[in-house]
């Protein structure tokens, strides 16, 4: 096989697991720890089946709704946020509750309460549905209206057109909510931004490493489930880019020898919500198709770390058998 034709992955770099998801994880391991099984989680606490699963082999039990916890009992908010009624209802069912919401979440219901104390006509953009859009709604929901893209621009009905903010989802397609702020800004010129991008820095540095690398590849391949959002955008984002075919898969036993036919070229990343061990698993099945040659390619350098809820702010143990993966091993580009 010549060089110009030689089986590579171009591996993106950052991937997998942000500051937010590592908090989550944590939390709810510690939680396992200091409180013992079982421990309840409202909803996914990241959008990740194989997190999910292994969680619950350790004793955790997934609910959709508070109240399907019993009284009395612990149960963990996910990493999305959760709205001031859900809060509400745990306490009158007295439930020890510890809240995993990221921080960069968070942030974004700071900022939904500001705007609704100053009376705005609040648009958020994000996926009506999603349990982040569903959280943050719930901190201002007279305020509020949910917009999906800038097609649906024209059907906002607001109070006053100079009194208008907007708002998004942590996890959204960055082009593709640029476009919808734009559309946003023709109709009200005196659009009101938030005080700092809602897109959080994780997503947007998955989105750029994709973008760096997908010119070059014949296939694309995200590692993540299909109910995350981030995931999803990614492998929207490589076919853009200039990806000749891109695909997501929760785990390589999803891979498709067809999709191989003619590669010489694939691209790896994952979602924000994936154990580094579903990518190396990835990366065994693609060699075993003689794609051995694996170069990381670094657009960016992460160093964001969240702390614990308070309750649970101890160090981690040196033997840490948690779901926080270790790097792989790769060349550097």
């Amino acid at each position: 096989m010549t060089a110009t034709n030689r089986r590579r992955v171009l591996l993106a770099k950052p991937r997998g697991y942000c500051a937010g998801v590592d908090r989550a994880i944590h939390t709810v391991e510690k939680a396992l720890e200091q409180y013992g099984p079982p421990i309840y989680v409202r909803k996914q606490i990241v959008h990740n089946t194989h997190v999910v699963r292994t969680l619950e082999e350790r004793g955790v039990i997934f609910v959709e709704e508070t109240s399907e916890v019993p009284e009395g009992a612990t149960v963990v908010f996910s990493a999305h946020g959760v709205s001031p009624q859900v809060h509400k209802e745990a306490a009158e069912r007295k439930l020890r509750t510890i809240d995993a919401a990221c921080p960069l979440v968070t942030k974004v219901h700071k900022e939904a309460q500001r705007f609704a104390a100053e009376d705005l006509d609040i648009i958020l953009i994000g996926h009506e549905g999603h349990e982040e859009v569903e959280g943050t709604s719930g901190h201002a929901p007279e305020h509020i209206q949910i917009v999906d893209s800038p097609e649906e621009v024209a059907n906002i009905k607001v109070r006053d057109p100079n009194r208008v903010a907007w708002l998004s989802q942590t996890t959204l397609s960055v082009d593709e909510t640029n476009a919808t702020v734009q559309a946003l800004r023709e109709r009200f010129p005196n659009l009101i931004d938030p005080p700092s991008d809602d897109i959080c820095y994780a997503t947007s540095n998955r989105q750029a490493a994709v973008k760096a690398i997908a010119p070059q590849c014949d296939l694309f391949i995200v590692v993540g489930s299909s109910n995350s959002s981030n995931s999803v955008r990614l492998v929207e984002v490589a076919r853009d880019a200039g990806a000749r075919a891109s695909y997501l898969v929760d785990n390589a036993t999803y891979l498709k020898e067809e999709w191989l036919e003619g590669v010489t070229t694939i691209g790896v990343s994952s979602g924000a919500s994936v154990p580094e061990i579903l990518v190396r698993e990835l990366l065994e099945r693609l060699a075993t198709y003689g794609f051995t040659d694996v170069e990381e390619v670094e657009t960016e350098r992460e160093k964001i770390t969240f702390a614990l809820p308070r309750e649970l702010r101890t160090r981690r143990s040196k033997n840490d058998k948690s779901l926080v993966g270790k790097p792989l091993p790769v060349s550097p580009a």
